[in-house]
C-alpha cells in the first residue's frame, strides 16, 4: 500500500494534539532511555513552551500529520516522525524542506540514541562537538552537529 503524497506546510495551532501524540511515540523509541516519567514531563514542555516559540513544519500524508520538525532560527530543536511512518523518508523530507530558509542547519542528537546521528549523517550532518550532558544536567552524551548549505556555483 502506499502513502498518499507528502505535503509540508507550516504548523497550524490545531495540530498541537496530533504533534504531541507524534512527539510521545517518536521519544519513546529513540529516548527510551530517559524514562517515561521524563517523557511525559517534556511532553508537556513541548506543547507549552517548544511549540509555540520554534518555526514549525508539518509533514502530511493526505490530510494527516505524520511528521514535524521545529527550527529555534539554524538550530533544529527536534525532527520527530510517526514510528509508523518511519524508513519513509519523511525526516529527509523535512530537513530538505528547511534547509534552503536557512544558511546552515545545526542540532544535537543523544549518543544513547542508535538511529539519531547515523541518520543526520546520511543527510550531511557531520559532527563538530559533543558534551557530557544534556540541558538538565543529566549524564546522557549529546553529539552537536552541522551541515552547511551548498554553495551555488
Amino acid at each position: 500500500m502506499s502513502l498518499p503524497a507528502l505535503t509540508i506546510r507550516p504548523y497550524e495551532p490545531q495540530d498541537c494534539e496530533q504533534l504531541l501524540e507524534i512527539w510521545l511515540a517518536a521519544s519513546r523509541l529513540g529516548h527510551a532511555f530517559l524514562g517515561e516519567s521524563t517523557l511525559l514531563d517534556q511532553c508537556a514542555i513541548v506543547r507549552d513552551v517548544y511549540l509555540p516559540q520554534a518555526e514549525n513544519h508539518v509533514a502530511l500524508s493526505g490530510q494527516t500529520p505524520v511528521g514535524f520538525i521545529g527550527l529555534l532560527d539554524c538550530f533544529i530543536g527536534g525532527l520527530f516522525v510517526d514510528p509508523a511512518f518511519h524508513g519513509k523518508n519523511i525526516g529527509r523530507s523535512l530537513v530538505e524542506h528547511v534547509s534552503p530558509l536557512k544558511p546552515w542547519l545545526e542540532l544535537e542528537v543523544y549518543a544513547a540514541n542508535p538511529l539519531a546521528a547515523p541518520f543526520y549523517r546520511k543527510l550531511g550532518f557531520r559532527e563538530i562537538s559533543r558534551r557530557a550532558n544534556d540541558d538538565e544536567g543529566r549524564p546522557f552524551e549529546l553529539i552537536r552537529m552541522r551541515r552547511d548549505h551548498p554553495r551555488e556555483t
